[in-house]
């Protein structure tokens, strides 16, 4: 989605007359500007996840199962941290032994396979699997903020499944509005 915008924004600026001749400079401040909203944007939709998931898991079911929920998202969360971070380095470390003339070296197949797997494996590698890492943390402290809390409510069944639902029906939301087409339509962008 953001990245549609910003093509749009570098045809925008193409079109401006001294940008194509290097007569006039284009303006980087626009493209980087969008590319931080967009960001940013795509950022609420996560933090609600990972503040409001445990608190749901807390409230509807009760604090032992989140006990088992925190464990399940440590579990799996550092795995499949490592995982990422260990297959894109492969698939980063593939591509320069094909370049160093193995396999085929640069121009073959094998090497245009390898640059398909670097453009997986570096997001992979350097983004994605390390941050996990802050998102586990996020969740597990958000559980320990609010455990009296869940604690205390777990007596009173009515109050702690209405504020679970409702928690719920808020996750729901935040999960439907991350994957709207035109979620960037009204991107603003004032630079």
């Amino acid at each position: 989605r953001a990245a549609g915008r910003i093509i749009e924004e570098v045809r925008m600026q193409f079109r401006t007359p001294g940008v194509m001749e290097g007569s006039r400079p284009p303006d980087y401040a626009r493209v980087v500007t969008i590319c931080t909203v967009a960001a940013q944007k795509e950022l609420v939709g996560l933090v609600l996840l990972a503040i409001l998931t445990p608190l749901a898991v807390g409230f509807i079911l009760n604090q032992a199962a989140l006990g088992a929920f925190l464990a399940g998202i440590i579990v799996a969360g550092q795995i499949l941290a490592v995982f990422m971070a260990t297959s894109g380095g492969a698939w980063d470390n593939a591509k320069k032994k094909i370049e160093d003339g193995y396999y085929g070296g640069k121009g073959s197949e094998e090497h245009k396979a390898s640059v398909v797997c670097d453009t997986v494996g570096d997001p992979l590698k350097d983004t994605s699997g390390p941050a996990l890492n802050p998102m586990i943390k996020v969740i597990n402290l958000v559980s320990l903020i609010f455990a009296p809390l869940i604690i205390k409510f777990a007596d009173h069944p009515l109050i702690s499944s209405v504020v679970g639902i409702f928690l719920a029906l808020v996750i729901g939301l935040v999960v439907w509005q991350g994957k709207r087409e035109g979620a960037f339509s009204t991107l603003e962008v004032r630079a």
